[in-house]
């Protein structure tokens, strides 16, 4: 079968089941069975390449799943993330563009402490799922020293592959497998030692089931809801650890719903220990990330300045 019959008939299936965007996802998928860029797929289209049958069948058959929502990660078994493609799969949380947005602010604090001479700086991600924030921060700030923590043992196989195959020039990842809420005693004696703390925690509210039948069904559910009065019980508690890990005037920022901006926004002006509250706006405009900073007051044994 030729290329070109071959995708208008994938695009008119998948606008049948209603797939938002049934063209990109016809050539995703075709490109990835293919072995071939999505420019090249529109240039081979063009020439009336002729597709093996047992290629148009594995295409067809995905186009198939699709069509049943499974998500085109699935299919693929990768997600782009700002300079990667990460590995995913059933059992972990598919990245999202928007918490690049966040990346963003954390790489931009990095580079501020490195005028401000810190040369090394450890941060470290709470609820890493996949790895996309962990891994990113390593990639494009090798001097960093990263470390990440995830609860799900199937979200840590898939972070540990993500980690494993970062460029060369990034930096190690240290994975932790643990409950964010332990995360200072998780992280030992390197706790009170961060110079900053990011999470994309679980927020959605219980009773706010997703629409998307992507995410209500694929997605794992303890990544999904937050717990407590409106998915704040997760947030709340990245707060408190964020608080324990990061040294004085250490910083920390976490993605939310839209909604939740407001509440958590009190919530770290409330906690004697938190100044500088800020909230972000993603590329959309949405109040999507809050961040705060620990003030350098000396809490005891908990603020702990790094040698």
């Amino acid at each position: 079968m030729e290329l070109d019959h071959l995708l208008r008939d994938a695009v008119r299936r998948l606008a049948d089941a209603g797939i938002p965007s049934p063209r990109a996802d016809a050539e995703l998928l075709a490109s990835w069975v293919l072995g071939l860029s999505r420019g090249e797929l529109a240039l081979k289209a063009l020439t009336g390449l002729e597709v093996s049958g047992a290629d148009a069948e594995r295409i067809s058959d995905l186009v198939a799943e699709r069509c049943r929502r499974v998500p085109l990660q699935h299919l693929t078994g990768s997600a782009p993330f700002r300079s990667l493609e990460l590995r995913v799969g059933p059992g972990v949380f598919i990245p999202r563009p928007e918490t690049e947005s966040v990346v963003e602010a954390v790489l931009g604090q990095l580079r501020r402490l490195g005028e401000e001479g810190i040369r090394r700086p450890r941060i470290v991600d709470l609820g890493t799922g996949s790895g996309a924030i962990a891994a990113a921060v390593a990639a494009e700030f090798p001097a960093a020293e990263v470390h990440a923590v995830e609860l799900s043992a199937e979200a840590v196989a898939w972070a540990r592959m993500n980690f494993e195959v970062l460029p060369d020039h990034a930096a190690q990842v240290t994975l932790h497998h643990g409950d964010l809420r332990r995360s200072p005693e998780l992280l030992g004696e390197l706790s009170g030692t961060f110079d900053v703390v990011v999470s994309n925690p679980p927020y959605i509210p219980a009773d706010m089931v997703p629409t998307e039948v992507e995410v209500r069904e694929h997605d794992p559910q303890m990544a999904l809801y937050g717990g407590g009065e409106g998915g704040l019980e997760l947030p709340f508690a990245v707060v408190a650890a964020a608080e324990e890990l990061l040294r004085p005037g250490g910083w920390f920022i976490m993605e939310h719903a839209e909604l939740q901006a407001g509440p958590i926004a009190e919530h770290c002006a409330a906690q004697p220990l938190l100044e500088s509250v800020h909230t972000h706006r993603d590329l959309t405009g949405r109040d999507r990330a809050t961040s705060a900073v620990l003030a350098r007051a000396q809490r005891g044994d908990v603020a702990k300045w790094r040698a």
